[in-house]
């Protein structure tokens, strides 16, 4: 049995208001009789401007059309990205049903795309709901904008296809629906994970991901998204995780350094500031509930940006994530992209790496295309919280996420404090101890406590930890513990 295209809920109501505005610059009605050509000018015409939505399958009206191979037009729309010049990477086509059940495909066309896209020589635009060819005014401003070439493209010198990881690749392409009899090749070729090498006819057939074979090539993308070893090609794809006790960097801290591919790294990422970041208590009703120093899916949503919008292009320097006590701080190679300024960080949209932004959306960890800045800034004001702050550096981009104000050594002096009212007064007297002193070792709590066992002292103090009050350093008998 073929597996299904997943289906993705629209709203009758959202449906029924783009059918009403009819075809605009960012939205575009085509039906099942539609050739590849006239596909492919479509999406790259939208492309060249803010991206939008592209119904195929339907009427003039917008509505379903009866007879249509919803299978045959997705096959359709990846046959028509791989004909533009730059080949155009879009997130999967989706496959909807309208209320009356009858099934239509929809394709987003990303905003910010970074290249200007051609069909046979003709560069379009979108004007009043249909295509139109691009004026030189048009086109320069559009050379201007998106002169550069996307380093993610790139292959990989070296690397073959036996360089990805099969079973990575199986679990994407079931992720999104594609039949066991589709052309894999086909499918990373569409997604930018693969390019045909030099000298080589893009009509070369291949039948499978895994088959070894000089047509193709793994593209920067490609490795760092399904490779066995992506830091074997790209050694400075990595994320540096640390945790300092105090407001500023310190000899004591915790350090994890996270490689393997992006998927990876923002699932082991974010675990590590879940197990670094304070956790305390609220009461909601009758109920206890659990609040955590920073938003999960704000501390999600910044990782993602930085893995997704990074220039991999940037040799010797990683993702950086940095805990502070007040702070948590996360920069990222390379500066905003594209047209892209601090003022207009909110509105304006730009993929620098549009095949990587194409494959996290698909799996999940972009919900909707474009940075998330602003879902950042609503859960962190829903949180009592201060907003994200922005910055660029002399090569970078910095994201500053403040803490809820917590001051360990003053707890009073905080308007929001962290309340941990479940510790017995054995672990009362040793972060009192560790307020004073900075910190605390097994001998120090014995001799505050000498009537308890060694064993009790060690579940307190790994009690402590477990709450996220105290950091362990150190091994053995040189560990010692100091305020997280």
């Amino acid at each position: 049995m073929k597996r299904q295209h997943p289906q993705q809920i629209i709203s009758t109501a959202e449906l029924e208001e783009i059918r009403r505005a009819g075809p605009t610059d960012r939205v575009a009605f085509l039906g099942a009789s539609a050739s590849k050509r006239r596909l492919a000018e479509t999406l790259s015409a939208m492309a060249n401007g803010n991206g939008g939505l592209l119904l195929l399958g339907v009427d003039r009206k917008g509505l379903p059309q009866a007879a249509a191979d919803c299978r045959a037009l997705i096959d359709l729309v990846i046959e028509a990205s791989l004909l533009t010049s730059p080949p155009l990477i879009l997130p999967t086509p989706q496959l909807l049903e309208d209320a009356s059940g009858d099934p239509f495909v929809m394709v987003r066309i990303p905003p910010g795309l970074p290249h200007i896209y051609s069909v046979q020589g003709k560069y379009l635009g979108r004007r009043e709901g249909k295509n139109h060819p691009l004026e030189a005014v048009e086109l320069r401003s559009l050379l201007l904008e998106r002169g550069e070439r996307s380093y993610e493209s790139t292959p990989i010198e070296g690397a073959t296809l036996a360089d990805l990881d099969e079973q990575r690749i199986s679990r994407y392409l079931a992720k999104i629906g594609t039949p066991p009899d589709e052309d894999a090749v086909q499918v990373l070729l569409a997604r930018g994970c693969i390019a045909y090498a030099e000298n080589v006819a893009p009509d070369v057939a291949i039948s499978s991901a895994t088959e070894l074979s000089p047509a193709v090539t793994p593209t920067v993308a490609g490795i760092l998204l399904f490779g066995r070893n992506p830091q074997q090609f790209i050694r400075s794809a990595e994320i540096i995780c640390v945790r300092y006790p105090g407001t500023s960097m310190s000899d004591e801290f915790v350090r994890q350094d996270i490689g393997g591919t992006l998927i990876d790294q923002i699932r082991q990422a974010e675990a590590f500031v879940t197990s670094n970041m304070r956790r305390g208590m609220k009461i909601s009703g009758v109920a206890r509930e659990e609040t955590t120093e920073y938003p999960t899916a704000v501390v999600r949503e910044a990782i993602v940006n930085a893995i997704a919008h990074r220039s991999y292009n940037v040799r010797g320097e990683g993702v950086r994530l940095l805990i502070f006590n007040d702070r948590l701080e996360l920069y990222n190679p390379g500066r905003l992209p594209g047209h892209v300024t601090l003022e207009n960080l909110v509105d304006e949209r730009y993929s620098r790496n549009e095949a990587i932004v194409a494959v996290l959306t698909d799996l999940g960890y972009i919900e909707r295309l474009g940075y998330g800045i602003d879902r950042m800034i609503a859960a962190m004001d829903a949180a009592g919280l201060p907003e994200p702050s922005f910055a660029e550096t002399a090569a970078g981009f910095k994201i500053t996420l403040q803490s809820a104000g917590v001051d360990l050594v003053n707890p009073q002096a905080t308007a929001q404090p962290w309340k941990h009212t479940f510790l017995n007064e054995r672990q009362e007297t040793a972060m009192a101890h560790v307020r004073e002193n900075g910190r605390i070792t097994n001998s120090d709590y014995l001799a505050l406590i000498p009537d308890v066992s060694a064993e009790t002292i060690r579940r307190d103090l790994a009690d402590l930890v477990e709450k996220n009050l105290l950091l362990r350093i150190g091994e053995k008998r040189a560990t010692y513990y100091i305020l997280k």
